[in-house]
């Protein structure tokens, strides 16, 4: 039978504040997790409870920890997931070579998003699947954003099906970029929150941010940018073809989506399965699954998407 000790673990100031929370918040989900009781004397925290709950919670600790000493913003969806990580024996993920944020330094939160992020340095295309608040697309825009600071590429190319809100792009009012912009809001979001409105602006003017409609990807050659297809799923096979073939020299691809979200009217066209199917295994191509546990926005949204893949036997198209 494990015997109840005591452990101390040394901490740096900021990752001692972020583990403690606000108002001890954060402290209290650990104890919670683990059964523990975790104080913070100064200059780190104090574990005890048995032996099993003091590894689990030390793993945690530690993770969030690397966390905060990277830079990094610590939330209480951090909190969640870190305990959810050192309960399957996992350790803290890998920072990567990330931009620093308006919120601090980007890091992977989950296995998952680490090995994503590893897969994206490492080869020419790589498929993100998963349900939504996975990360999948603002990691892709993360990383895409470092490559072009970095100058690893000249261009940033985000492109997307239009058909999320049933309309047809002629009909809406405005020019090109007004009416493409309402379906790329979450895309605008990410790069203002990874590059700052002012500096989004400029390389947008310049052309070295570029977004647009996958049917305006037709004829064209795309050399020595970072291209992400988002919300594939709504792609037809035929549109899936056409965009992946348009890598040129020195380009690389992210293609993100849930297959379970699909909305064309003919749910079989769709191309993000399809071309997985037929991609995976083939040489620089490589492909990154998401689960519900990856989910990164409120803890509801994880129990959201198991009730829905519950409904449909646990299998996901």
């Amino acid at each position: 039978m494990s015997r109840d000790t005591r452990e101390f673990l040394p901490l740096s100031d900021a990752a001692l504040r972020a583990v403690a929370g606000p108002n001890s918040r954060h402290a209290a989900l650990l104890e919670d997790a683990f059964h523990v009781l975790l104080e913070t004397p100064g200059g780190g925290v104090s574990l005890s409870g048995d032996s099993k709950g003091r590894a689990s919670a030390k793993r945690a600790v530690q993770s969030i920890a690397h966390r905060a000493d990277s830079g990094a913003e610590v939330t209480e969806a951090d909190i969640r997931l870190a305990a959810s990580a050192a309960r399957r024996g996992e350790g803290a993920s890998p920072a990567g070579d990330l931009p620093l944020s308006r919120r601090g330094a980007i890091a992977p939160k989950t296995t998952a998003q680490a090995r994503y992020l590893d897969l994206l340095a490492r080869h020419a295309l790589v498929f993100g699947m998963g349900p939504a608040g996975t990360g999948k697309t603002f990691l892709a825009v993360a990383h895409g954003a470092g490559l072009l600071l970095r100058g690893e590429v000249d261009r940033l190319i985000v492109t997307r099906p239009a058909v999320e809100a049933g309309e047809r792009l002629g009909f809406l009012p405005g020019d090109m970029n007004e009416k493409v912009d309402p379906y790329m809001a979450p895309i605008w979001e990410a790069l203002s929150d990874i590059l700052g409105a002012e500096q989004l602006r400029r390389r947008r003017d310049k052309g070295e941010i570029e977004v647009a409609p996958i049917a305006f990807m037709r004829g064209r050659t795309l050399n020595h940018a970072f291209v992400i297809v988002d919300e594939a799923q709504n792609a037809s096979r035929l549109q899936m073809k056409m965009v992946l073939t348009r890598l040129g020299e020195g380009a690389r691809m992210a293609v993100t989506g849930d297959p379970s979200q699909v909305d064309l009217v003919n749910q079989s066209d769709s191309g993000l399965s399809h071309a997985v199917r037929l991609l995976e295994g083939v040489e620089e191509v490589a492909v990154a699954r998401f689960e519900a546990s990856d989910v990164v926005r409120h803890p509801l949204v994880e129990r959201i998407v198991k009730a829905y893949d519950a409904d449909t036997g646990g299998r996901r198209p």
